[in-house]
């Protein structure tokens, strides 16, 4: 069955870190630069590898916990472990750069849509990322909003009450996302219609984010955000070429 046109959506619900925010380029080139060793000395796969155990061990909310994310894979990696390495980790985490066409394909999408941040991130980390993004959401849900993480149900289904309270239908969403693991899977099962932005396009393994058990096919599949926003400036033009 094909996938509605992009015009009929009225609602984009969005993981930020990881589809809007490059929280993978934030992570290496802070411990390259504290570890001051090379791809070549030490692999990305490696690092990631280690800040994915540590997060694990401490999936608390991202704005307090990173400081012993990093004093995990400090001890796993040999980089230095002093309070001071640990605090400036926590605070690099909150200057995480938005992807190179994050700010502008938002304003783009904003005209069409009513745009929702759906981030396992806590509400103090994510005012940093929206106020890096240009401040675009209408609305956001946040770790500290459902007290879970998806790809906990609980998390979508905490968002589509906020947003059914407002009058809109889950058919009126369209989620979007780079995660399998956290966004893809458990939403199509859950009947979203879904948007893969696969961020790690011709790279290899799944980086900073946990492997999911099965890739899903999505509705929508964009190697960037600006070029889901190209695509959706073509459905609205054509839809309103149709009426006229």
């Amino acid at each position: 069955m094909p996938a509605p046109s992009l015009d009929t959506f009225k609602v984009l619900t969005f993981d930020v870190v990881g589809t809007l925010i490059d929280f993978e380029k934030g992570i290496l080139d802070h411990l390259r630069a504290v570890s001051g060793r090379s791809q070549a000395e030490l692999s990305d796969a490696t690092i990631f590898a280690s800040y994915l155990k540590g997060r694990e061990l401490n999936y608390e909310r991202s704005s307090e916990v990173f400081a012993d994310v990093y004093r995990h894979v400090a001890r796993e990696l040999g980089f230095p472990n002093a309070d001071a390495d640990a605090d400036a980790f926590q605070l690099s985490v909150l200057r995480w750069p938005a992807f190179a066409d994050s700010v502008a394909a938002l304003k783009r999408l904003r005209k069409h849509y009513r745009l929702v941040a759906m981030t396992n991130a806590d509400r103090s980390a994510f005012s940093f990322y929206s106020h890096t993004l240009g401040s675009p959401f209408h609305d956001g849900v946040t770790y500290d909003d459902t007290g879970v993480a998806k790809p906990n149900p609980q998390f979508f289904a905490f968002n589509r009450g906020r947003q059914s309270a407002l009058g809109y239908k889950q058919s009126d969403i369209l989620h979007v996302a780079q995660s399998q693991y956290h966004d893809i899977g458990i939403a199509r099962d859950l009947g979203y219609t879904v948007c893969w932005i696969e961020r790690r396009q011709g790279l290899e393994g799944f980086g900073g984010t946990p492997e999911p058990e099965r890739l899903t096919t999505p509705d929508y599949h964009f190697p960037t955000l600006e070029k889901l926003a190209d695509a959706a400036d073509a459905a609205f033009a054509a839809a309103a070429r149709q009426a006229a």
